[in-house]
């Protein structure tokens, strides 16, 4: 089966690419090889690679930056998304949609679920959203939505290797305290992407249209943090530690307002697609080995 990842370069494509499955012919593309915000291009390409299957792994992702640049916010996240599902729906082929805790607004004070109201509260949710609703509409079922959050990897820029460079050119840090999340390696967000491609594939029965996934276990950014300094000293990735201080959201006004809390419920995509659970730390812990 050829499956066409697209945003082949960024995080997520380089850990599909890493845990692709036996049987599987890749067709990467990065925005060079195909611009999911033409029409025209991505019908060019299906006709030209004739892909069977598609993750979209694309996204416009800079959340501050969107706040101003909407339109070209949305002619990715939601055009985009748009015309490879009309695309996929075209050539009679399956997508998985990757999407983010940022379709919820981060008032409750319990893990979100598939079927919780969505409510962005930034440019960026607005336009993720936009982009599972219309793949969903295109596609029905032929179309999963994957919603994760807080993804890091060894490759590409991330909160992980951000705070690394950062630990080591400055004396302390503060770090915002009161945004509670989970943590998620891009490998395992990969290793879910695969096994819902395979289950929408073979599975006899409707697949629900969307799930959650994230590492186990729940953290603030400045528990994040002190963890990577931990790991980091254990594994001769850092020298030596700094003081980090934990900070208020108030304290660090950004453009694009966050959710304070976006633990997504991943009770129902552990049972339905056999997935076992893994805490952030042993996840982070994986993924510092790499970096050491």
């Amino acid at each position: 089966m050829r499956v066409l990842i697209t945003g082949a370069n960024g995080q997520l494509g380089y850990e599909l690419q890493r845990t692709v499955p036996q049987g599987i012919e890749l067709l990467c593309a990065d925005r060079e090889k195909l611009d999911i915000t033409s029409q025209d291009s991505v019908n060019s390409y299906f006709d030209t690679h004739k892909p069977e299957a598609v993750i979209n792994a694309a996204a416009y992702t800079a959340v501050d930056k969107a706040e101003t640049d909407t339109e070209a916010a949305f002619a990715v996240n939601a055009n985009g998304a748009a015309f490879l599902a009309e695309a996929c729906s075209k050539h009679d082929i399956s997508m998985i949609q990757v999407s983010t805790d940022f379709v919820f607004d981060g008032t409750q004070s319990t893990p979100y679920k598939v079927d919780d109201t969505t409510n962005p509260v930034s440019i960026y949710g607005e336009s993720k959203l936009e982009g599972e609703n219309r793949v969903l509409e295109i596609l029905k079922s032929k179309a999963v939505v994957i919603r994760t959050a807080w993804v890091y990897s060894s490759h590409g820029n991330n909160f992980v290797k951000s705070m690394l460079r950062l630990m080591q050119e400055k004396n302390q840090l503060g770090i915002v305290s009161d945004q509670m999340g989970s943590p998620t390696s891009a490998n395992t967000l990969a290793v879910c992407c695969w096994q819902a491609l395979n289950k929408l594939q073979t599975s006899n029965c409707q697949l629900p249209s969307i799930f959650h996934w994230t590492n186990a276990g729940v953290a603030s950014w400045y528990d994040f943090a002190v963890a990577i300094q931990e790991e980091a000293l254990s594994l001769g990735v850092l020298k030596k530690s700094i003081p980090l201080k934990p900070i208020l959201t108030s304290a660090y006004p950004t453009p694009a307002k966050r959710p304070a809390y976006s633990v997504l419920d991943k009770q129902f995509t552990y049972d339905a697609l056999k997935l076992p659970a893994q805490h952030w730390r042993a996840a982070l812990k994986e993924t510092m080995r790499e970096l050491s």
